[in-house]
């Protein structure tokens, strides 16, 4: 994925159909942008304030997964899979 294509992801992980801002569709936002970001920082090491910006979205990603644990298991695992943040 070069781009962040918001419209495209919201279809995908919504729960409903005026589903916007669920945990799900959050999670799947972040790690879009985290992705994109991981290959702007692997051509340009320097860029450090990117890469800050990096580490504070890994780790709202890493809040808002642990929520989506706490509160429902299998649509963590489900979201794990789907997203392949598992190895």
């Amino acid at each position: 994925m070069s781009t962040v294509s918001k419209p495209e992801i919201i279809a995908e992980f919504k729960t409903h159909e005026k589903d916007t801002g669920s945990s799900e569709v959050q999670i799947a936002l972040l790690t879009a942008r985290i992705n994109h970001l991981t290959e702007h920082l692997r051509t340009h090491r320097k860029d450090f304030h990117s890469r800050r910006g990096l580490l504070q979205m890994a780790a709202r990603r890493r809040k808002l997964l642990d929520y989506t644990k706490r509160h429902d298991l299998a649509k963590y695992t489900e979201l794990l899979q789907k997203l392949n943040l598992r190895k």
